[in-house]
């Protein structure tokens, strides 16, 4: 297997996209992604889309040609395919382009996420998100996405004494982090105020809890690594890429404080960059409710079971501690466009690999680790990135 490097990224604003179309933030940020890569269409072999739900959505199916059609590479015969996976659709995606340039079927390819969730009324557009939990145990019988969740936050706090500020605590930092994202969907400040007296969606989770409805693309250009300086001075090489699953249904999983698609991946993607929690400095992860951070930190081995709501509380994964966490604003600021959030985790990371983040930079990071979940942990993706001097 080929070592496989990050040679451009791309992405739009996220947000409330209601005057652009799917195609066209799919386009943009796909070209943004060539030009910061150095790279012209001629060079690319394939393109991976991740998406979770373009028929729904906007009733367009068979998105990835339609992307490659209207980039003006119809003709190219490209290979092209959707990549999808609930909100992991991304991520997904990102660890598809990665086999195939590490196997050798393609030395560049285009890796690219876009989803457009503001098109459709909230009700609809909550039952098109329910869809990636088990519709015959789950969502047949009411259980929401939120309210799967909230199942597991209940449980957090029964087993570990977890408080409903040390949930607050998640979506405070997660805004704090996305006032100094240009691209973020929410640029504003919050208080734990504010998220304990925001409404209820699914107790004991309210309004502010939750991450947005999001529109927008992501997209990151892959080749081989020892290519990889034609083209930049600050190769970023994926030295792992990794994607477990697990039940769909909360009811089967061995237990609800835990997502072992999340602890398998993550301990496959530190042995295969031989690497350990400790040598992350920042990492992206899912925290599209504020139980699925904590429930992140921990499974991912960066905290003890139980302890990740305190270390929250106690505003340790700013800027300036031993790990930054979702130096984005996370899909809780940032957004959630679901099919793009992965690709936007990799291009925030090598934002900051680079030394390119602004006034979010972490000082001295050279390891990143991003991690993505589908559904309620059906599937989760972990990558780690490193800078390579």
């Amino acid at each position: 297997m080929r070592e496989v490097a990050i040679l451009g990224i791309g992405q739009t604003k996220f947000g409330e996209l209601w005057d652009r179309s799917f195609r066209e933030i799919g386009i943009e940020a796909g070209f943004q992604a060539l030009v910061d890569a150095k790279l012209g269409s001629g060079d690319l072999g394939a393109l991976y889309l991740g998406n979770m739900a373009s028929g729904s959505l906007i009733a367009q199916e068979h998105i990835a040609p339609l992307i490659l059609d209207y980039s003006g590479l119809g003709g190219r015969h490209l290979e092209a395919m959707r990549v999808e996976a609930g909100s992991a659709s991304g991520a997904l995606a990102l660890h598809s382009g990665w086999l195939a340039v590490a196997s050798g079927a393609h030395d560049f390819v285009v890796v690219g996420g876009a989803e457009k969730l503001t098109d459709v009324p909230d009700v609809v557009a909550n039952r098109i998100i329910g869809s990636t939990a088990d519709h015959e145990w789950e969502e047949v019988f009411g259980a929401t996405l939120p309210a799967l969740w909230a199942m597991m936050a209940r449980r957090h706090m029964n087993d570990f004494g977890t408080t409903r500020s040390d949930l607050a605590s998640v979506a405070v930092h997660a805004h704090e982090m996305g006032s100094k994202n240009p691209n973020a969907h929410y640029r504003n400040r919050i208080n734990l105020d504010a998220v304990l007296n925001a409404p209820p969606v699914a107790e004991p989770l309210g309004l502010l809890d939750c991450a947005p409805f999001s529109d927008g693309a992501a997209a990151v250009v892959l080749g081989p690594l020892e290519r990889a300086r034609k083209f930049t001075d600050t190769p970023i090489r994926i030295a792992a890429s990794q994607v477990a699953c697990d039940t769909m249904a909360l009811q089967h999983r061995r237990e609800l404080t835990t997502l072992d698609s999340t602890v398998v991946a993550a301990k496959r993607a530190f042995a295969q960059a031989r690497r350990a929690p400790a040598d992350v400095r920042v990492a992206e992860i899912h925290d599209a409710y504020t139980i699925s951070a904590l429930l992140a930190m921990e499974d991912l081995g960066f905290v003890a079971k139980g302890t990740a709501g305190p270390a929250f509380a106690e505003g340790l994964y700013g800027l300036g501690g031993k790990l930054t966490v979702n130096s984005s604003g996370g899909l809780k600021a940032q957004g959630r466009p679901f099919g793009a959030v992965g690709v936007a985790q990799a291009v925030e990371l090598v934002r900051q690999l680079r030394g390119e983040a602004g006034e979010r930079q972490v000082q001295g990071a050279t390891v990143g680790l991003a991690h993505d979940v589908g559904g309620t942990g059906a599937t989760s993706v972990v990558h780690l990135l490193e800078r390579v001097n």
